[in-house]
């Protein structure tokens, strides 16, 4: 098996309507989604240029969320270390059918993750993202130090970081081969909770911004350009769930 220890390889949009995130957002990034059998009802798996990149789930709760799956090499290993390092647990240790194995944690600030190892390989990385495809993974919390802490035992990521200026440092999350994997920051809004924000890669910022108010999103970042990297927003959707869309310059 090939597996990629640290990679975000599934992202699930968590809500008490699928359905209407699903309005929101098949026409917004041309996802469509296909049922797959997983155990008494089928799972609502969102494809994207042929692959299975993520999923809708049901959660009756506060409000919406998009909740990030990390590889690991061992699910349970990770998951007591977490709870050794701080974390809080969500949902232990559990086999999903023939999909894979997996647990869910609260990091020590507050942000939910999910531990997880496939039953088939991990998604091989790729030089060119299609549109409609995650590209990044960013954490906001009010203390980013403590997370990079976390991370770092817990997943075993090494760290690097950016003087963004007026906005603060920016940390990376790297694994093998100086990979960044994702990016932790403090959060503009001291009143928002800690939580992952996942980057969807578009060929046009400013459009699909545009495209998901027109759909009821609000815009809580407009497009940006980021020197070096591309450009990017990020919006909520009409549940509350945060999530990031960027154009990233093509790699010389």
């Amino acid at each position: 098996m090939s597996y990629l220890p640290g990679k975000f390889v599934w992202f699930e949009h968590a809500s008490n309507d699928p359905a209407k995130a699903r309005k929101f957002y098949e026409p917004l990034f041309g996802w469509h989604v296909e049922n797959m059998p997983l155990g008494e009802k089928p799972y609502p798996m969102i494809m994207n240029a042929g692959d299975g990149i993520g999923g809708f789930s049901t959660e009756q709760g506060a409000g919406a969320r998009w909740v990030s799956y990390v590889s690991v090499p061992d699910v349970d290993a990770a998951y007591k270390a977490a709870l050794a390092a701080g974390a809080k647990s969500e949902a232990a240790p559990q086999d999903w059918g023939p999909v894979g194995r997996g647990a869910a944690i609260v990091d020590p600030t507050g942000a939910r993750i999910s531990l997880w190892k496939s039953a088939q390989d991990d998604r091989p990385d790729v030089d060119n993202t299609p549109a409609g495809s995650w590209v990044w993974n960013e954490l906001a919390t009010s203390d980013p130090q403590a997370a990079v802490a976390f991370y770092a035992k817990v997943i075993g990521y090494t760290t690097g970081a950016m003087d963004m200026g007026p906005a603060g440092t920016y940390h990376l999350l790297k694994t093998a081969g100086d990979l960044g994997r994702a990016g932790v920051m403090k959060t503009m809004d001291p009143a928002m909770p800690a939580q992952w924000v996942p980057y969807v890669h578009t060929d046009d910022c400013d459009a699909t911004l545009a495209k998901a108010k027109q759909l009821g999103a609000t815009i809580c970042v407009p497009a940006t350009d980021i020197p070096g990297i591309g450009r990017f927003g990020i919006m909520q959707d009409p549940q509350g769930a945060l999530i990031a869309t960027i154009k990233t310059l093509p790699r010389s």
